[in-house]
């Protein structure tokens, strides 16, 4: 199966299978009983819905594009098989189900155990339920890249695009960029209102005042009694996820015994779990494997190279001049990429959400991170904003020009600069 085995003893494995599976529920939204994985195993048709909906509310809560929880069964199951699909879920035999819940509790299981062993699944729900107490600030932009972009609009070939919309259009875009930037401003005056107020109040003199969450605490009594339960059930999960951590050795030789049990298909999906454990003799095997592929990777890209470059050779000097102009924006890219990095020193860039502490001037602050670091960052990545932008005006006038070159009858006027 692609991963190692330990042998555990029959009799504990036997008691820690059910504590595994039940810490296991406990850390997921929504965990069926292990009463479900059991039937599951021997594909009864009873243990179906419960593990749609467990796989509908995983899958929700990981894609930005989450599905509504008030879709009905068939219209979840629907969405399930899409969104497993994307992800390159390997067997076919989910595709196949009926979207009724009334079989294939084995392959949703397979499902299951297949999103548990590819990645940190539960890490990524645990961190979108944590609860912060502090006013944070993320001064990275992962999730913005990470996150699919919007889906660009499209035009019909044979129509027209009136000038005038277009013009609205850049009109709304300036004055909600304006809007956003106002409310930014207005809620770091706030922030910095609240800091200042409470300055002294806090237990731990390295923050030295109360955030938001905290200051709404004194002001209603029964959002502190939320907050307690939001705690006490973070800590519930925690505790549930370190025992889940401790015994998933279990949970995937006995999912070895559930695969087994499948009959034979063309993709078989191989489970990886992380395990803490690992064998040098293991990785230096993997080493070497990506090596050989890296070497085989360069070979069959110098070929395609060459071949490429044979076959549009004798396009002419457009080609060449072509090809000089975007070797020239390269160019001028990776120098407005030094020149960021030597403004910036070498210094590691900023990863993650970090609170926000209001120190006074003169003050040396803590370990943390500091807001002049943060500013030069930012001022950096906007140098590099600011060439890439100037390098595409001068492509665009560019092109303006050439268009006027070639309708001699046509006076062009451009519009006048802001």
């Amino acid at each position: 199966m692609g991963r190692r085995r330990c042998r555990v003893d029959r009799a504990d494995a036997g008691g820690a299978l059910p504590e595994a599976i039940a810490a296991l529920s406990r850390t997921l939204p929504a965990g069926p009983s292990p009463e479900i994985f059991r039937r599951a195993k021997f594909d009864l048709p009873e243990a179906a819905p419960a593990l749609w909906r467990l796989l509908f509310c995983l899958l929700s809560q990981l894609r930005t594009d989450g599905a509504s929880v008030s879709l009905v069964p068939e219209a979840q199951a629907r969405w399930v098989k899409s969104a497993l699909r994307s992800q390159g879920y390997p067997r076919r035999g989910l595709a196949q189900l009926p979207e009724d819940g009334s079989r294939g509790s084995r392959e949703l299981l397979l499902a299951l155990s297949w999103l548990l062993a590819r990645g940190p699944l539960l890490e990524l729900l645990l961190a979108q339920t944590h609860v912060w107490l502090g006013d944070e600030m993320l001064v990275c932009e992962c999730k913005a890249l990470a996150s699919p972009s919007l889906p660009a609009a499209r035009v019909e070939a044979d129509g027209c695009v009136d000038v005038r919309y277009l013009q609205w259009l850049m009109g709304k875009l300036r004055f909600r960029w304006r809007k956003l930037m106002a409310s930014q401003q207005e809620q770091c005056s706030l922030l910095g209102k609240i800091h200042s107020y409470t300055r002294g109040c806090h237990s731990d003199h390295r923050l030295g005042h109360l955030s938001v969450t905290e200051t709404e605490l004194l002001r209603d009594p029964e959002a502190g009694r939320q907050l307690l339960r939001r705690l006490q059930s973070e800590n519930a999960r925690l505790e549930a996820a370190l025992e889940w951590r401790c015994r998933e050795l279990v949970f995937w030789q006995w999912m070895d015994t559930v695969l087994g049990a499948c009959p034979p298909e063309s993709s078989w999906p191989t489970f990886l779990p992380r395990i803490p454990e690992r064998g040098a003799d293991e990785l230096e095997l993997v080493a070497g494997e990506l090596q050989a592929l890296q070497e085989e990777l360069q070979a069959a890209a110098e070929a395609r190279r060459a071949a490429w470059v044979s076959r549009v050779g004798g396009l002419g000097p457009e080609w060449s001049a072509a090809q000089q102009a975007a070797q020239e924006a390269v160019g001028q890219e990776l120098a407005a990429l030094r020149q960021a990095c030597e403004r910036g020193g070498g210094r590691a860039q900023p990863h993650g959400p970090h609170r926000l502490v209001r120190s006074e001037a003169g003050v040396l602050g803590g370990p943390g991170l500091q807001a002049a670091e943060v500013i030069g960052v930012l001022r950096s990545r906007e140098a590099c904003l600011e060439v890439t932008l100037h390098r595409l005006q001068g492509q665009c006038r560019q092109e303006l020009a050439r268009l006027a070159e070639a309708l001699p009858s046509v006076i062009w006027i451009l519009p006048p600069g802001r």
